[in-house]
């Protein structure tokens, strides 16, 4: 959940935003953190929500009881591979390490080629600074190619997503899966 009100109103806002614009969010499944905010914004906004859960989650209760639709998958990688396939952007609120390991996988497969939807960090609060610093160091080091920050935009707050996404150039790489 974080420790900030401003993380939580953030997500809250977000969802509210894409509720709004009947914009269907896609996520983990779960009905707690940032994520669980977000969902419950975007439905009261009267926008849909599609979850993605491992059934290891489902099986403690984690799992969101009220999203439009709750997909149950076998395992993580399953899960991570179909929120892939339902978006069409990704939106990087302040997280932990399963929002790490999201991220550092769609801009790996990005970089690799395998597609080219936008992704925006949203740095609110300059949560994600750090981050980005990480990312200048691993290209000032020659562990990343020139231009890794083409890979994704930064914004530093939620109002400024869909500004950020409606301004990407349209996706023109066809994501073959069993590349992922």
């Amino acid at each position: 959940m974080g420790t900030g009100d401003a993380h939580r109103a953030a997500a809250a806002r977000l969802g509210a935003l894409l509720g709004e614009r009947g914009i269907r969010v896609v996520f983990g499944g779960g009905q707690v953190g940032l994520m669980g905010i977000l969902a419950d914004a975007a439905m009261a906004a009267g926008g849909a929500v599609f979850g993605v859960i491992p059934n290891h989650l489902d099986e403690i209760e984690i799992g969101h009881p009220n999203v439009t639709e709750l997909r149950v998958v076998d395992n993580m990688h399953a899960r991570k591979e179909l929120m892939f396939r339902e978006s069409d952007a990704f939106a990087i609120l302040p997280g932990g390490l399963g929002t790490m390991d999201e991220t550092f996988e769609i801009l790996t497969w990005r970089q690799l080629g395998l597609h080219d939807k936008p992704i925006i960090i949203v740095n609110e609060g300059a949560y994600w600074t750090p981050l980005l610093h990480l990312f200048d160091h691993i290209s000032a080091n020659g562990f990343a190619r020139d231009g890794l920050s083409d890979l994704y935009t930064v914004v530093d707050s939620v109002d400024a997503v869909l500004p950020a996404i409606e301004a990407a150039p349209e996706p023109t790489v066809t994501t073959k899966i069993e590349r992922l």
